[in-house]
């Protein structure tokens, strides 16, 4: 016998205390009544916009810290997918009744990941508790003990701040050394002065999102090439070690194996031995120019286009399987094969370009189309740059972006 469903959204709102829910660039999704009540905040001020825009520090206060010390928790529960429970802060927030009036509050705020199928965090839960009232009470009840109190908590508060600067260090560091072993380990192209080729690397924004995302050109014997992208599950310095060992793979399979699905078969095989491998996703396309054939495989991947001489683009969707590591038991992988004309253009690329949070991945792939039958005439260098002009948000991604443009 199931139970009854449960409404999700009615129990959001019925949690005692304040609650609210923020996306990864810190967006308000939604907020309990509570959270309305005590923040003195409608609806239409809070969803939709930017955590920092409606709470920004006070400008009057230059020790002000609150949305700092914030701002660094909240990034530190993106990154690494762990609850942060911060130090009572001092946050004045400015009157809804009398603007450019800044009333003394203080918060206990915690915050907690929600994570989605593939195991990035896709929301925030921002708990606060006010404890304005209580901090007002201690005052009145004992000058002393309410000055000791203040002191503490601007102590704290100053601590806070620095670990919040070390960690920012940190991460700055990691990031870079992360960027370095990326571009270390992604292929310089050496290809025959007949294939006028693209490649782009875009990494996301913030402090450790460093992905594992690759791309690989492959010369291959009888006028023959063999192309790819992938993309690693995880960010920071182990995804783009884990993308190292399967790019290197895939490149040595695709040197061997016969066609792109036995290749990836390979990959699949050798990814069961790699930690962190597990669910990585990639495409491979063979290119045959003598009989103009693209042979194609993928793995869970969004699927690579190609873009006609006469503006239309064809998506090469026709053997598409799960990610690697996505079975239990090794089974062959699908293959198929698209004919095109001299003149047409091949674009792989890995699923910062097209997806976008709270949208269905045909949308993105419609922009996609869109955008190559608007660029139709441009060299492969310029048409990559569009493409990421066009398709990337321009407050940043919050993917990894990697993308070959290919002209047959």
């Amino acid at each position: 016998m199931s139970g009854p469903d449960i409404d999700y959204r009615a129990v959001f709102q019925a949690l005692p205390g304040m609650v609210a829910l923020l996306t990864p660039e810190l967006v308000y999704e939604d907020a309990n009544a509570d959270f309305l009540r005590e923040s003195h905040r409608s609806r239409e001020d809070l969803i939709g916009r930017y955590l920092f825009d409606v709470f920004p520090d006070n400008p009057g206060d230059p020790a002000a810290t609150g949305a700092r010390n914030l701002e660094a928790s909240l990034r530190r529960v993106v990154e690494t997918g762990e609850r942060d429970t911060m130090a009572l802060q001092r946050y004045d927030v400015q009157s809804t009744e009398r603007p450019g009036e800044w009333e003394e509050r203080y918060w206990s705020p915690v915050n907690a990941p929600v994570l989605g199928a593939e195991g990035r965090v896709v929301l925030l839960v921002h708990r606060v508790e006010e404890v304005t009232e209580l901090i007002r009470a201690r005052r009145r009840t004992g000058g002393d003990r309410a000055r000791v109190l203040e002191a503490e908590l601007y102590t704290r508060s100053r601590e806070l701040q620095e670990v919040n600067e070390r960690l920012r260090l940190a991460h700055a560091r990691d990031r870079e050394i992360a960027l370095a072993l990326q571009d270390a380990m992604l292929p310089a192209l050496h290809l025959a002065d007949h294939h006028r080729t693209a490649v782009r690397y875009r990494p996301a924004v913030g402090a450790l999102n460093v992905c594992g995302d690759w791309y690989d050109l492959v010369e291959l014997p009888g006028d023959r090439m063999a192309v790819a992208v992938g993309d690693v599950v995880g960010h920071g310095l182990a995804a783009a070690g884990v993308m190292g060992q399967l790019r290197s793979a895939l490149s040595a399979a695709s040197r061997v194996a016969e066609g792109p699905a036995r290749a990836l078969e390979v990959l699949g095989l050798y990814a069961r031995a790699v930690d962190g491998a597990e669910s990585t996703t990639a495409a491979s396309v063979h290119i045959d120019w003598p009989t103009r054939t693209l042979t194609y495989s993928s793995a869970g991947h969004p699927p690579p286009a190609v873009l006609c001489e006469d503006g239309t683009v064809v998506f090469l969707d026709q053997a598409t399987d799960p990610p690697l590591g996505a079975r239990p038991e090794h089974v062959p992988r699908p293959q198929a094969e698209q004919a095109f004309k001299p003149g047409d253009t091949l674009v792989l690329y890995t699923d910062g370009l097209i997806e976008r949070r709270h949208e269905d991945i045909t949308t993105g792939l419609h922009r996609l189309a869109a955008s190559l039958a608007a660029h139709l005439t441009l060299e492969p260098d310029q048409l990559a740059d569009l493409l990421l002009l066009d398709l990337l948000p321009a407050a940043g991604a919050t993917d990894d972006t990697a993308l070959i443009v290919l002209r047959l």
